[in-house]
C-alpha cells in the first residue's frame, strides 16, 4: 500500500512539473499548478493507443507528460497524412476546444504515454481570471495557422523533391555543411505520411538525390554530402 501511494505521489509531483513548464502556465504561482493538477484526469497508454478520435467531441485540453503523441488524418481509402509530433509538456485540443466543434484529426502514442485531460470548464475559468493564459493560447494557434498554411503550400506547391528536401534541412536541426548526418528516425511510409506522398516516392526520390551527389545514405542516416544542392532543392531553385 505505502509503495503504491509514493507512486501516486511521485506522478502527481510529476504532472505538477509538467503543467508548470506548459508555456500558458508557467506564470501562474505555485498553488494554481496544484489546483489544475488536482481537476486534471489521467490517463497511461501504450504505443499505438487513441488519445482522441478525428470527429470525436473535444471536452477538454490535453497536455503530454510523458512520450511521443502523433496527429494524423486517414482518408476514406486508407491514405494517411501526419501533422506534426508532440512531446512531454505539449498541449494539444485547442481549435476545437474553442469552436465547440469536433477534432479535426486523431491523435495517436506512437511511444507509451502518460497524458493530462484538462475540463474545458476549467480552462474557462483559468482564462477569465488570468487573461495572460487566454493570450499565450491564442499565440500558440497562430502558430499551428502558420503551421498548417506552410503545410498547405508545400502540399499543393512544392513537388516532392522539395518536400523532401525542406524536410532534411529541418531535420538537422542546424546550417547544413558537407558531411552533416541526419537521422532518418522514420520509416519510408512514415516519411510519406508527412509529406503527403507514398512510399515508393520517397524511396524514388532518395535515390534520385543519391545519384545527384547531393546525399549519401547509410543505414539510418542521410549524410549531406553537397549542401548547396540540397538547398536549392528545398528552395525550389534550379
Amino acid at each position: 500500500m505505502s509503495v503504491r501511494l509514493s507512486a501516486n505521489r511521485r506522478e502527481g509531483k510529476r504532472d505538477t512539473d509538467v503543467l508548470a513548464r506548459v508555456a500558458y502556465f508557467h506564470a501562474l504561482p505555485g498553488a494554481e499548478i496544484r489546483r489544475l493538477a488536482s481537476r486534471c484526469s489521467a490517463r497511461t497508454l501504450r504505443a499505438g493507443a487513441l488519445v482522441f478520435e478525428e470527429g470525436a467531441p473535444c471536452g477538454g485540453l490535453v497536455v503530454i507528460v510523458e512520450g511521443a503523441v502523433e496527429l494524423r488524418q486517414v482518408s476514406p481509402h486508407g491514405r494517411e497524412h501526419v501533422f506534426h509530433t508532440e512531446g512531454p509538456g505539449a498541449t494539444l485540443g485547442e481549435g476545437p476546444l474553442f469552436d465547440g466543434g469536433a477534432y479535426i484529426a486523431s491523435a495517436v502514442a506512437t511511444a507509451p504515454a502518460r497524458v493530462l485531460f484538462l475540463p474545458r470548464a476549467v480552462l474557462f475559468d483559468l482564462c477569465r481570471r488570468h487573461p495572460d493564459v487566454a493570450l499565450a493560447i491564442l499565440a500558440t494557434l497562430a502558430r499551428r495557422l502558420r503551421h498548417f498554411a506552410e503545410m498547405i503550400g508545400d502540399l499543393a506547391l512544392r513537388p516532392i523533391p522539395e518536400r523532401l528536401g525542406r524536410y532534411l534541412e529541418a531535420a538537422a536541426r542546424r546550417p547544413l555543411t558537407a558531411g552533416t548526418e541526419v537521422e532518418l528516425t522514420l520509416t519510408h511510409t512514415q516519411l510519406a505520411a508527412r509529406l503527403g506522398t507514398v512510399r515508393e516516392m520517397v524511396a524514388r526520390t532518395l535515390a534520385q538525390l543519391e545519384r545527384s551527389g547531393a546525399i549519401e545514405r547509410k543505414r539510418g542516416r542521410v549524410v549531406i554530402r553537397d549542401p548547396a544542392r540540397l538547398g536549392a532543392l528545398a528552395r525550389g531553385t534550379p
